[in-house]
């Protein structure tokens, strides 16, 4: 349930409809994540597939569970309608954080390992770095505490706020989110993107 916060944390909406039913819904690009959540809840529910509103967008797929006793827990944990500018870090007991800490990862972080040309050098040199998205700078910035790793910075985008960790850091990262007690729980292509930068730049297996 860690990890599910986690990915609600990133991806989650809780919505009060006209009629004052309660519902709680998962959003994402990777259905894989929703099957799993679902899973998880033992939900009969249908994953459906959303509206493409830009035809470059790639398909997006929704989980909607009613529940006004989920929709309750939710907000004891400092969760709200219309919270992704607003969103604070959760009380997340110590033993559970790398969990909650992978599930945020899988909704609204990214794992990045490609070659790169630096305008000073004419050689190829491969980058490897880690990301956390938020519309909360409040969020990355008790993430960043959290984690202690000595380093990554803050930047604004457009649409947000993104935590960066370099290589070193993305190291930390994955020692910490992938241990031995994941029981499957995590996105498959980003686990294994981590994978390849590590075995290619340390030859670690």
């Amino acid at each position: 349930m860690a990890y599910v916060l986690g990915f609600f944390a990133a991806d989650g909406t809780m919505i009060i409809n006209n009629r004052g039913a309660h519902f709680i819904e998962f959003h994402s690009t990777d259905k894989q994540l929703l099957l799993v959540v679902k899973k998880l809840f033992k939900s009969n529910h249908k994953i459906s597939t959303r509206d493409k509103h830009n035809p470059k967008w790639k398909v997006g797929y929704r989980l909607q569970i009613g529940s006004k006793e989920m929709f309750s827990d939710l907000s004891e944990h400092g969760f709200m309608p219309n919270k992704s500018l607003i969103l604070e870090f959760p009380k997340v007991p110590e033993r559970f954080f790398r969990d909650f800490v992978r599930g945020y990862f899988d909704g609204d972080g990214c794992v990045y390992f490609k070659k790169h040309k630096a305008k000073d050098r004419k050689k190829l040199r491969r980058v490897f770095s880690s990301r956390f998205i938020s519309g909360s700078k409040k969020f990355l910035q008790s993430l960043q505490i959290q984690l202690n790793f000595n380093g990554g910075f803050i930047s604004q985008k457009k649409r947000g706020y993104e935590l960066v960790f370099s290589h070193k850091n993305s190291l930390d990262l994955y020692r910490l989110m992938y241990h031995n007690d994941c029981h499957g729980l995590y996105l498959n292509r980003k686990y294994k993107l981590f994978r390849k930068a590590i075995n290619t730049l340390y030859g670690i297996k």
